[in-house]
């Protein structure tokens, strides 16, 4: 009998053992090891890239001067023309958001953002204020230079690559939605993905919009000029515009549109440089458009394009072979209806002197090739 209690006694010390050594010698320690996982598991790619970026994006305070004309009390062109009516210019200010591009303090934004601007004031993640100094603005491709001060070096944005951008990829846009960068000093993040590359819109009021980022990371007032990035913290794009509902739908909708990085880097070079971006250019030819008209006088066999009638010696038009009486029908692969398309192909192309027009010509029946290259317009007195 005792024997057997002597067995008990040993098998239940080895079950309180083994029991033992399963549980949990210090709660608290297992507490903290469970709290540190769920603390790293909610630092993800998105959150790191947000915070690497955030500290370079600013919130921009525009003082800008806008005209208007009072209505005369007659509604009449001939009584407006002989008294025309008081034009009245007040201070209006406006917001937007910007990117700190490097450590001496140069910011990109948009061009309509600081557009008619009489002041400038950029606000930092922190509060800090800086009047900013405008280097450049291109309104053709809505980008603009601006610059701040101070003896310390500013954080800024790493600079990616919009040209291998995948469609479906984590995106976050960072800004200065409704001004709420002033509420907590920091820019807003919202999350979205890639949904679409390479969306030409053509002219809007003056600038063009070509091979534009799609998102769907929302964007709103206040976030023009801010940054897209990807999961790297990287730079992509400079959001631009969005697409809006109606009536009570209006806002965001879920389709917002970035520049790409790769023609902000072309532009910003540019404006940095020479504080504009040199769009001048001639083709040493002069057009005129056709008509059913012209087009049975000269018997032509089209009745759209553009026919010669001049052609400058020594001219780019002259060097590319272009004879008076050579019917464009194609510029870079477009058709032209008239003159102003010929301007609407170099303009969506973003062309400038030293670019060429591939053109398709229309001459005695025949249809040939000709490459023209834009030149610099010459001064005055030089031919």
């Amino acid at each position: 009998m005792k024997k057997i209690s002597v067995i008990l006694i040993i098998v239940a010390a080895a079950t309180m053992m083994l029991c033992s050594a399963n549980s949990p010698e210090n709660p608290v320690l297992e507490k903290e090891k469970l709290t540190e996982s769920v603390h790293t598991s909610r630092h993800t790619a998105i959150t790191r890239a947000i915070e690497s970026a955030s500290p370079a994006v600013v919130g921009i305070h525009v003082t800008q001067i806008k005209e208007y004309a009072a209505r005369s009390i007659f509604d009449d062109p001939l009584w407006n023309m002989m008294f025309p009516g008081q034009v009245y210019r007040q201070r209006v200010k406006s917001m937007g958001s910007g990117v700190i591009i490097s450590a001496d303090g140069l910011v990109v934004t948009n061009a309509h953002v600081v557009e008619d601007a009489v002041e400038t004031y950029i606000t930092l993640a922190g509060g800090s204020e800086y009047k900013a100094q405008i280097i450049g603005a291109d309104k053709l491709t809505d980008i603009a230079l601006l610059k701040i001060d101070r003896d310390e070096a500013f954080p800024s944005i790493k600079i990616g690559n919009s040209d291998d951008i995948i469609i479906g990829e984590w995106a976050v846009a960072l800004g200065n939605p409704f001004g709420l960068f002033d509420v907590n000093n920091q820019p807003t993040a919202t999350l979205g993905i890639i949904s679409s590359i390479n969306l030409d819109f053509g002219e809007q009021d003056g600038r063009v919009y070509q091979d534009m980022i799609q998102t769907d990371a929302s964007i709103n007032t206040g976030n023009s000029g801010g940054a897209l990035v990807n999961v790297l913290g990287e730079l992509i794009g400079i959001n631009t515009f969005i697409f809006t509902g109606g009536g009570a739908n209006r806002g965001s909708v879920g389709v917002g549109f970035a520049i790409p990085v790769s023609r902000v880097k072309e532009i910003v070079a540019e404006l940095h440089d020479k504080g504009q971006v040199d769009r001048g250019f001639e083709t040493g030819m002069a057009v005129q458009n056709i008509d059913r008209y012209l087009a049975a006088f000269l018997q032509l066999p089209v009745t759209r394009g553009v026919i010669v009638t001049d052609v400058l010696k020594g001219s780019s038009a002259e060097k590319a072979g272009i004879v008076i009486g050579d019917v464009i029908m194609e510029v870079n692969s477009r058709l032209i209806q008239n003159d102003r398309d010929i301007y609407r192909v170099i303009n969506e192309g973003y062309l400038k002197a030293g670019d060429k027009l591939e053109l398709k010509i229309w001459r005695n029946g025949d249809s040939i090739k000709r490459t023209l290259v834009l030149e610099k317009p010459k001064e005055k007195g030089k031919r």
